[in-house]
This record gives C-alpha cells, sequence and structure tokens, in this order.
C-alpha cells in the first residue's frame, strides 16, 4: 500500500518534480485547499503552516514546501520572499541580476523545506536540503522553474535549467530533502484500508 498525500500547492512545476522524487508515494494534485499566509520566519515553519491547513481542511496527510534562493552578496536575499520580489520567473530572474550588477562574490545556496503533516493526531514531519552554488552572469537553459536558469551548482558548469532533470534531482534542494523525507516515511506503514495513515 502506498502513502496517498495531498500536495499542499498549485504550482505546477514544484509539483511534478516533487511527484518524480517521491516514489512509493502517491502525492494527489488538484486538490481545493485553503491560501495560506506564509508568516513563519523560516522555510519551515511556512512549510508546516501550509501542511496542517491542508491536512485539517482535506482530512488527509499533507505535504507542502517551502524553499527560497539565499545569495551571499545580498545578505541572504532573497530568502524567504525569493517567489515574491517579482511577479513572474522571468522578473525574478531580472530582479537579481540587477541587484548583483558588478558583483564579484556569487556564491548562493537553494534551500528547501518539507512538512508532512497527519490530520487525526497532528502530528507531523519536517526536513530540510540545501545546494550550493553559484548565479550565473545570464539566463541559460529552458528546463525547470523559478531562479533554476540562474543557478549552476558546486562542481557543475551548466545552470540547473539547463541540465538533465534527472541531475537535477540528484543534486537538488528539493531533491536532498525528499530523500530524507522517503527514508522516514519508510519507518511507517500506512493501513492496508486507508488513505493514508498517521505515524506510530
Amino acid at each position: 500500500m502506498r502513502w496517498r498525500i495531498v500536495f499542499a500547492s498549485h504550482n505546477a512545476g514544484k509539483a511534478a518534480e516533487v511527484r518524480t522524487l517521491l516514489p512509493g508515494v502517491e502525492l494527489l494534485g488538484g486538490v481545493a485547499g485553503p491560501a495560506v499566509e506564509e508568516t513563519g520566519s523560516t522555510y519551515g515553519a511556512n512549510a508546516l503552516l501550509k501542511a496542517r491547513s491542508w491536512a485539517w481542511a482535506t482530512g488527509l496527510p499533507a505535504l507542502a514546501d517551502d524553499s527560497g534562493l539565499e545569495v551571499r552578496a545580498l545578505g541572504g536575499a532573497p530568502g524567504l520572499h525569493s517567489a515574491r520580489v517579482a511577479p513572474s520567473d522571468r522578473e525574478r530572474l531580472r530582479w537579481l541580476l540587477g541587484r548583483l550588477e558588478g558583483v564579484k562574490d556569487r556564491r548562493a545556496c537553494f534551500v528547501a523545506s518539507l512538512a508532512v503533516a497527519f490530520p487525526r493526531e497532528g502530528r507531523s514531519l519536517l526536513v530540510q536540503g540545501r545546494c550550493f552554488g553559484t548565479i550565473a552572469r545570464a539566463p541559460a537553459g529552458e528546463g525547470g522553474f523559478g531562479y533554476d536558469p540562474l543557478f549552476v551548482p558546486d562542481g557543475g558548469e551548466k545552470t540547473f535549467a539547463e541540465i538533465p532533470p534527472e541531475e537535477k534531482n540528484r543534486l537538488s534542494h528539493r531533491g536532498v530533502a525528499c530523500r530524507m523525507l522517503l527514508s522516514l516515511l519508510r519507518l511507517f506503514r500506512p493501513p492496508g484500508d486507508d488513505v493514508g495513515g498517521d505515524p506510530a
């Protein structure tokens, strides 16, 4: 019996990526869930807010992600506000490049926190993954989403948007977090006659 977990997001790109990264989990997309204000002071706090809200609203285990890009020369910005500095991916890339114009230190880190909330007993799991790299001088590649066309992982020469999805998943912050989450979920066995199951 596989886990059946609601994905607490309407981001299609993120949902497709997470679904690939969680073999053995039936990730339920397209489920109506509440709009959740991200008022937490950390990625983990925001992920828990969303997961718990969706779990309580749907009655199913819910998975939420909060992630961001932290650029050293910008004091860790955009960080928690990575998705809110501009209204579209293209404008966010322009925003970042504008702030790094003439800057030599282009070190950066992608961070992803994943939370799963179980509705019946109010329990939850929380993991976090990181990927270190640098910000390119110009966008490159057609794959991925968000800041992927500007992020070159350590040890590589191509951006996340240029490399094959399987390679990105092996290296990425979300890939690291998903592997950690899978290792935790494997400690628990979903009931055979249930839609999800809570941890023991």
